[in-house]
C-alpha cells in the first residue's frame, strides 16, 4: 500500500505524516510536489498541515488551485481515501470536497497545545481502529481552525454521523472551555457524505509513534490502511479490480485550473 503526501510551499507536517505511515504502519509513503500532475499510484492521499502559500489571503484558498489538486479532487470524487490535516482540512473545504469553512480562531490567537477529542463515529474509513466514544488527546497548532457552516449543513453533519471528532474536556463533555477555536458544535473533524474524505484540525501524526510519548493519533492511519487492505482483499476474492483502486490518470481533469 502506498500513501501519497502532498507538499505545498509552506507545508511543515509532511515529514511527520511520512513517519507516521512508514514508521507507525510500516507502509510505503511518497512525497507529491504540488506542481505535479501525478499521484504516483497512491492508494491514500494526505494533505498535511502547515501554512501553504497564499494563506495570508485565506487559509488554503490559493493552495486549492495547485496543479496536483486536479488529481486530488478527481481521486477523492472517485472514492479514493483522502485525509486533510489542519491546513489540509482548510484546503479540502476550499476545494469543496468538504462542506463549511475554517476561519480565524474566536480568540484571534494562534493556539498550540494538546486538546481532548471524543470519537463520535468509529465506523468510518479513518476511525475504525477506535471505539465509539473513545477519548484521545491530540495536539493542535493553528490560528484559523474555527469550523463554521450554516445551520442546515451542521444539522446534516450531525444527523448523518459525519462529525467524527469533537473537542471535549477530560470527562468527555463538549464544553466551551474545551473548544480551542470556537468551532460550531465543538467540531474537530468531519467526513464527506461518501465517507472517503476526512478533514480534521488536530494533528494525529504528532502522536503516532511511541518515540513521541503516545500513539493516540496512530488510529487514524491504521484505520484507513485497514479499510483499503480489506476492501482490496474482498475485491480480489470476488475477481474484481481492487475496490479502492480509483487513481486517476496523470492530468485527469477535475474542474480545476492548472
Amino acid at each position: 500500500m502506498k500513501f501519497g503526501i502532498v507538499r505545498f510551499p509552506g507545508s511543515n507536517c509532511d515529514t511527520d505524516a511520512f513517519r507516521a505511515v512508514t514508521d507507525g504502519l510500516g507502509e510505503e509513503a511518497v512525497f507529491l510536489w504540488h506542481k505535479s500532475h501525478d499521484l504516483e499510484d497512491a492508494d491514500v492521499v494526505i494533505l498535511p498541515g502547515g501554512f501553504s502559500y497564499g494563506d495570508h489571503l485565506r487559509a488554503g484558498a490559493i493552495a486549492r488551485f495547485s496543479p496536483i489538486m486536479r488529481e486530488v479532487i478527481a481521486f477523492a470524487r472517485a472514492g479514493g481515501p483522502t485525509l486533510g490535516i489542519c491546513n489540509g482540512f482548510q484546503i479540502l473545504c476550499e476545494a469543496h470536497l468538504l462542506p463549511g469553512a475554517l476561519v480565524r480562531n474566536d480568540s484571534l490567537r494562534f493556539r498550540c497545545r494538546e486538546v481532548g477529542l471524543r470519537v463520535e463515529n468509529a465506523s468510518t474509513l479513518f476511525t475504525n481502529a477506535y471505539r465509539e466514544g473513545e477519548l484521545v488527546r491530540i495536539p493542535i497548532a493553528h490560528a484559523g481552525g474555527q469550523y463554521v457552516a450554516d445551520d442546515a449543513t451542521l444539522d446534516a453533519l450531525e444527523a448523518e454521523g459525519r462529525v467524527v471528532f469533537r473537542y471535549v474536556d477530560v470527562d468527555g463533555r463538549p464544553t466551551a472551555e474545551a473548544n480551542p477555536n470556537g468551532s460550531a458544535n465543538n467540531i474537530a473533524g468531519i467526513v464527506s457524505a461518501e465517507g472517503n474524505v476526512l478533514g480534521m484540525m488536530p494533528h494525529p501524526e504528532r502522536v503516532a509513534l511511541e518515540v513521541l510519548g503516545r500513539t493516540d493519533g496512530l488510529g487514524v492511519f491504521t484505520s484507513v490502511a485497514r479499510a483499503v487492505t480489506e476492501g482490496n482483499e474482498r475485491a480480489v476474492d470476488q475477481g474484481n479490480e481492487p475496490a479502492l483502486d480509483r487513481r486517476p490518470e496523470p492530468g485527469a481533469a477535475a474542474g480545476v485550473g492548472s
